[in-house]
């Protein structure tokens, strides 16, 4: 009888939730809800044995843990291109009008929170991950449990991934900072919330939680957004209830100018309105570029400006010598944050504006996150302003600068400069590099200084130093095991990620991994010519002629010659294998539920063996692997004759191998 109460209560208290953050209707009061709820943790309590996985008293708080991991996103997590204006957004509409004469789009609410990742099998909540940099998250799974409005089990037991945003309401945001805290604003908030490790703090937050994507639309048969976003709500996800299909850019401009001037309204916030295309067809003519699909786009809210004064004109050095002007401004608040400098680019950017020391200038945050100067009230000044004059020198070698002639910048030439030896030290454990955790700029700057770094390969060599780094303050036994396990686990990232990390000139995140996946080892990279690396499709002459500079210097070959010495991997890892398989040259794409794999699992292995995995059934699909309940690719695979394998026979043929 136990039991089966426990199972009544759950039923009861997920339904009251689904009613109250789903459908917008409480059916139970707030008194009931809570009544059962006690109920359910007492029983809990005393047959600890009868505790479900997804009970809601989960939703309390209490799971700690020691460190976040990291997870792949199967699908990236792509950002948005941005318009900030009327014609910005004609604009849009007309380049999609040439690919699709006829569109009608759904116009969403931009949520100002924390984009989130959420995965079910079997319809329940096993993995939850932040966007991080739209490859690689951080699982967040024991605080998004907390969240009300975040499902623990789902209408249907099936195996789906939505994504959504993580956000905190007003009210919540002005509680918490009436309790002590002190967030600049709910985005910041909502995002420190999730990112604790103790999950009580983050159910202590009373976060909110929007769903407003499918990833894999078609395994479930849904051919629009409009439809995807209904299927959602039906297994019992909070969609936004403003959000709304227009069928033409007037509709879309009314919609955008409501909102614009009734935001203040929510009890939310908003920093902008998510443009989509409706049809997933039309979507997928449309495509992606590297970093947004061209088929949505995102419309910011005019920024705030505010008036503020520069009292000073100072010059930083970035890791490729650039030197940059910045304003050191006093301190003024900007949509939500305080303010003390801005960039100002470069020489022509500030000579253009006419900006000086002493200026009455309007700042805004670029995009809502980089402060800039927008313009300098000259009616307010008194002629004590100083007028601004570029560096000659290097601020920090006092080596001479020189302008590139096909830019607007200057750059410190000096390869012995410190502080462009300090900005490639951080780069190199960045995230998008050897993403090696727990090295602030801070800490790389004082370890730079004491002697302790000075290349790439000195990472490698910080073990030798352990005794005299735990002296430092700040640093104990258990901070610098942390670090030195982060360095050694960087031994083992792929080719592209080296690539990134040692600073080549032009050799970005994509370019890294083009040529990493051209050229497999760095041996072969590094004895390419020049043609050989030009002719690569999205490499190009400049690109090529930076390569081939950078491993000709003999101190870049050395340095490569030493972080190997140091067991630092030069392959790319994402297809190692160069033996012929039922895999190789073959594009996958996997649908339904596996038994034996995860997703992520299933597609290491395919990469593993030569193959490459895509989410869409084309005629150049190779193979469409297929798992339970698989969904209308399997259908589709068999219209266009594609090859089908099911578990069993993958399984088979991995075995092979």
């Amino acid at each position: 009888m136990t039991e089966k109460r426990i199972d009544e209560l759950i039923k009861i208290i997920n339904k009251a939730n689904e009613d109250y953050y789903t459908f917008d209707k409480p059916t139970i009061t707030d008194q009931e809800y809570d009544r059962y709820m006690q109920e359910l943790q007492k029983l809990e309590e005393k047959y600890p044995d009868l505790k479900r996985n997804d009970s809601p008293t989960t939703r309390v708080g209490g799971e700690i843990i020691d460190e976040f991991k990291k997870v792949t996103h199967e699908i990236p997590m792509l950002s948005l291109g941005n318009v900030f204006n009327e014609s910005e957004i004609i604009g849009f509409d007309e380049r999609i009008r040439k690919v699709v004469p006829n569109p009608n789009y759904v116009a969403e609410l931009k949520i100002d929170g924390l984009s989130v990742s959420l995965h079910y099998e079997k319809g329940k909540l096993v993995r939850a991950a932040t966007r991080g940099d739209g490859v690689i998250g951080e699982d967040i799974t024991h605080n998004a449990k907390t969240i009300k409005s975040i499902p623990l089990t789902i209408n249907k037991p099936i195996d789906i991934e939505v994504r959504g945003e993580i956000y905190m309401s007003k009210a919540s945001f002005t509680k918490l900072n009436e309790n002590g805290e002190n967030f600049a604003n709910p985005r910041n908030a909502a995002a420190g919330s999730v990112r604790q490790l103790d999950s009580k703090i983050a159910a202590s937050r009373n976060l909110d939680c929007f769903i407003y994507h499918l990833p894999d639309p078609e395994d479930y048969d849904i051919y629009t957004h409009e439809d995807a976003l209904r299927f959602m709500k039906e297994l019992g996800f909070m969609t936004n209830p403003n959000n709304k299909k227009v069928n033409n850019i007037s509709e879309l401009l009314d919609y955008i100018n409501y909102w614009t001037e009734n935001r203040s309204k929510l009890p939310y916030e908003i920093d902008g309105i998510v443009i989509k295309i409706n049809d997933l067809n039309d979507q997928q003519k449309l495509g992606f570029t590297a970093r947004n699909p061209k088929w949505a786009t995102a419309y910011k809210f005019p920024a705030e400006e505010v008036l503020t004064k520069v009292t000073d004109i100072i010059f930083t050095v970035g890791r490729t010598g650039q030197v940059t002007p910045s304003a050191n401004l006093e301190p003024v608040r900007v949509m939500g944050s305080v303010i003390s400098r801005a960039t100002l680019h470069n020489e022509d950017y500030v000579v253009q504006k006419d900006i000086r020391v002493g200026d009455t200038v309007a700042i805004k945050k670029a995009g809502d996150v980089i402060p800039e100067v927008v313009k300098v009230i000259k009616k307010r000044r008194d002629g004590t302003e100083v007028p601004f004059v570029m560096a000659t020198n290097c601020p920090i070698c006092n080596h001479d600068l020189v302008r590139n002639e096909q830019e607007s910048a200057y750059y410190c030439v000096n390869e012995h400069c410190p502080a462009k030896k300090i900005e490639k030290l951080i780069h190199y454990t960045s995230r998008h590099a050897m993403n090696i955790e727990g090295f602030g700029d801070r800490i790389i700057e004082d370890f730079y200084n004491l002697g302790y770094l000075k290349n790439y390969d000195d990472f490698y060599t910080l073990e030798k130093h352990k005794e005299e780094l735990m002296e430092l303050e700040g640093f104990g036994e258990k901070s610098i095991n942390n670090l030195l396990d982060e360095i050694e686990n960087s031994k083992n990232n792929s080719l592209e990620r080296l690539l990134f990390g040692i600073s080549i000139r032009h050799v970005g995140t994509k370019t890294a991994d083009i040529l990493a996946k051209n050229f497999i080892s760095i041996d072969h990279l590094m004895e390419a010519e020049f043609e050989e690396i030009r002719d690569i499709k999205d490499i190009g002459p400049i690109i090529a002629k930076s390569v081939t500079e950078y491993f000709a210097k003999e101190e870049n070959k050395k340095l490569i010659k030493r972080l190997k010495e140091h067991k630092v991997n030069m392959m790319y890892l994402k297809n190692i294998n160069t033996k012929e398989t039922d895999f190789s040259g073959k594009t996958f794409v996997l649908t339904g539920t596996l038994e034996r794999f995860t997703r992520d699992e299933a597609k290491e292995k395919i990469e593993a063996l030569g193959g490459e995995v895509t989410t869409s059934v084309s005629k150049k699909t190779g193979v469409v692997i297929t798992g339970a309940e698989a969904g209308s690719k399997l259908k589709k695979a068999e219209d266009l004759g594609v090859t089908i394998w099911d578990e069993e026979t993958f399984i088979n043929i991995l075995s092979k191998y």
